[in-house]
């Protein structure tokens, strides 16, 4: 990133820039979510049938009119169960193999910038060689964090905030994590506002196509992808010819 940083961007022109890309896109957007619902699912759906963990989550749902406790009460004992912490850390361990999935998007916005042809493998660069163990590595410890932080909430939150642009600066400048972080951590002090209004909008806007029909989300869901790249185009000046 550039030691001075220019006039600050407009926080529409980031939103339009991350639309655009996501409308560019939408093909890349649906086979995005078919294949990753389709591996989760069938995951989740298979360890399920092994031990039944939704069923107990549906029955313990009906002691939540007993109140707090009564229902978790049930949910300790769901969680007291061996079966519960195979489920869980396949669910887990699927998620993680899953993410390098999302850095296909940042190949694929790039190409559209640099008008180059888009192919089908753009959306699985993160699996290439060395870029499967590179990004499977950091989400490991990205998911450690969180999951660490997650009973706090806010915590949880904040580390979201200070690695949004991990993954891109990772992928494009070759930042080890640390590093990347701390690039990270400047620009959020620099653009905390852009950064939090275009957070805000691309959470709602991807789970928006869920909520309103159902098979929208397999085109929203990825649209948090559109805008850190958006978000990472206007703040991080590379120098590179568009």
């Amino acid at each position: 990133m550039q030691g001075k940083y220019p006039q600050k961007p407009g926080i529409d022109f980031i939103l339009k820039q991350a639309f655009f890309y996501w409308n560019k896109t939408l093909f890349f957007q649906l086979i995005f979510s078919i294949f990753y619902f389709g591996i989760f699912f069938t995951v989740v759906f298979f360890f399920d049938g092994k031990y039944g963990i939704l069923d107990q989550y549906a029955e313990a749902a009906k002691y939540a009119k007993d109140g707090v406790e009564a229902y978790s009460a049930q949910v300790l004992k769901i969680q007291a169960n061996p079966g519960f912490r195979y489920f869980s850390w396949a669910v887990v361990g699927t998620s993680i193999f899953l993410y390098p999935l999302n850095i296909g998007f940042y190949q694929i916005y790039r190409k559209i910038d640099l008008n180059e042809k888009l192919e089908m493998g753009d959306l699985l660069v993160g699996y290439n060689g060395f870029n499967f163990f590179k990004y499977i590595g950091y989400y490991i410890f990205w998911s450690f964090v969180y999951l660490y932080t997650f009973q706090t909430i806010i915590l949880a939150v904040v580390w979201v905030f200070a690695t949004i642009f991990v993954a891109p600066l990772m992928f494009f400048t070759n930042k080890r994590i640390f590093e990347a972080v701390s690039l990270n951590l400047q620009a959020l002090k620099k653009y905390f506002l852009e950064i939090l209004v275009c957070v805000i909008v691309a959470v709602f806007f991807k789970f928006m196509g869920f909520m309103l029909f159902f098979i929208g989300g397999l085109f929203t869901f990825p649209f948090w992808n559109a805008m850190i790249y958006s978000l990472y185009k206007t703040i991080f000046f590379e120098k590179v010819k568009f």
